[in-house]
């Protein structure tokens, strides 16, 4: 049976409340810019807001002006979203706690996560967010996913709790090996070592 092979993540679309609301988390607090909107296409009684997170994808918010924003958590249950994660670079990271305290946002303040750095806050409807923030960059040619499986290999295979940094220094290691040719390890060439 053929799998339907997916590529990425084409959108995530979220119930949101008024437009203003949403204009002011998605745009005002984390940057992306609103790129555009329309109805939505499902639900003429609902707009439908397109933000761009930083990589070209969308996140997309159905706003409804009758929808007062509720900052309770969401619920927990199975198969309900419990965050969403949006890569930072280290010096927005590093900026974390100083804005989001800036702004009255309270938060978890900084965790070490062993491969990344991460700080987690609630939006104005009470869905968990998370700045993250990786301990690495990939070798040219290579994703992230990339080395954190090869860093998942060396971590079990060594009979450890969670991946750290060396298990990524390791896996860099390795990936750059596996994909780069050194006249040192080729036995023939005479004049490698000299």
């Amino acid at each position: 049976m053929h799998k339907l092979q997916v590529q990425g993540v084409h959108h995530i679309t979220l119930n949101g409340a008024d437009r203003q609301t949403s204009i002011d988390f998605w745009e005002g607090v984390l940057g992306m810019p609103f790129l555009f909107e329309q109805p939505n296409l499902d639900n003429p009684g609902e707009g439908h807001l397109y933000f761009d997170p930083g990589d070209g994808r969308l996140i997309t918010i159905f706003t409804n002006e009758a929808r007062p924003p509720d900052p309770r958590p969401t619920a927990r249950e199975p198969g309900n979203v419990h965050h969403i994660a949006f890569n930072v670079s280290k010096a927005v990271f590093s900026q974390a706690v100083e804005r989001l305290d800036a702004r009255g946002i309270p938060h978890s303040g900084p965790k070490d996560r062993g491969f990344m750095d991460s700080i987690y806050f609630r939006d104005p409807l009470g869905l968990l967010i998370e700045l993250a923030c990786y301990r690495f960059d990939p070798p040219v040619g290579c994703s992230h996913a990339e080395v954190l499986a090869e860093a998942h290999q060396i971590r079990v295979a060594r009979g450890d709790h969670a991946i750290g940094v060396v298990h990524l220094a390791d896996a860099i290691e390795r990936l750059v090996k596996a994909r780069s040719r050194s006249l040192s390890d080729d036995p023939n060439e005479t004049g490698a070592r000299s």
